[in-house]
């Protein structure tokens, strides 16, 4: 396939090589090895870098050096794909290995001769694991790699915890999350807690309706985001506030006070009181 004359696809094992403006760049596209065969292709590249010239690796594949989770790989599958350590690269002249397949995260590693190694992260959200505002890796050659912050499509988690002792509308609390949303993300919203419907002079249906009426087309409807409850009847019952106001006279701190009265919610909305 034809790109364009500015565009170099580096995709012909073992690897292919360029030079452009006196810096060297190879590629060593995926094929399904491992272990030593993977180490002897890369360490073929001695013939090709030399300390007199900058020079960029780039390879798409798994390093065993950092710890990931299955869903910050993106939609490749369960196998392991090309996998290598940073000690493969021992003895190059590389200056910069720009790697990819760990989707989540921008991340960056130091080389034992001083190099670096790079995963930037997907430019767009993939799967709902890659969360945040997606980063690219623009640097100066010779310089370390920087992020820079793409205005592209993201997921971003939202988690709300509602509070029934709080003067707080829930409609105005997701709203002022919404408000800061980064105008091209998607929320993975989720709303919890509890809520003290007599007091908002609202119920949960409700609360519902304005929320999907005011975040419409902003979350992830795939998620669905509510498990709050209304507990306006524990706060009025006998035993609750006979609890607190014993908890308040010991001379509990209000850190303490909140921690012993979302113990006594959650205890007494299990018991149906």
């Amino acid at each position: 396939m034809y790109f364009g004359e500015d565009v170099f696809v580096l995709g012909t094992p073992p690897f292919q090589v360029i030079e452009l403006e006196g810096v060297k760049i190879a590629g060593i596209p995926f094929e399904p090895i491992q272990g030593g065969e993977l180490l002897r292709r890369i360490q073929a590249l001695r013939e090709v870098f030399t300390p007199n010239k900058k020079s960029i690796l780039m390879c798409h594949g798994e390093l065993l050096d950092a710890f990931y989770t299955r869903a910050d790989l993106g939609l490749e599958g369960e196998a392991r794909y090309m996998p290598f350590k940073l000690s493969y690269f021992e003895g190059l002249a590389v200056d910069y290995v720009l790697g990819g397949h760990f989707h989540s995260k921008f991340d960056i590693r130091r080389l034992g001769n001083g190099g670096y190694f790079v995963y930037p992260g997907s430019p767009v959200s993939i799967t709902r694991a890659e969360t945040g505002q997606r980063k690219a890796n623009l640097f100066e050659v010779g310089d370390p790699p920087g992020e820079f912050p793409l205005n592209t499509f993201h997921f971003e988690e939202i988690t709300i915890a509602l509070d029934p002792l709080r003067n707080e509308s829930p409609v105005e609390t997701v709203r002022g999350h919404f408000e800061r949303l980064h105008p091209k993300a998607t929320a993975i919203l989720t709303v919890k807690g509890y809520i003290n419907s007599e007091q908002i002079n609202m119920t949960e249906p409700e609360i519902v309706t304005r929320i999907n009426e005011m975040a419409r087309g902003r979350y992830d409807e795939n998620h669905y985001p509510f498990s709050f409850r209304d507990i306006s009847r524990i706060l009025d019952n006998d035993l609750f506030i006979g609890f607190t106001t014993k908890a308040r006279e010991s001379g509990c701190t209000e850190e303490e006070m909140g921690r012993l009265q979302d113990i006594t919610i959650r205890a007494m909305m299990q018991a149906d009181l």
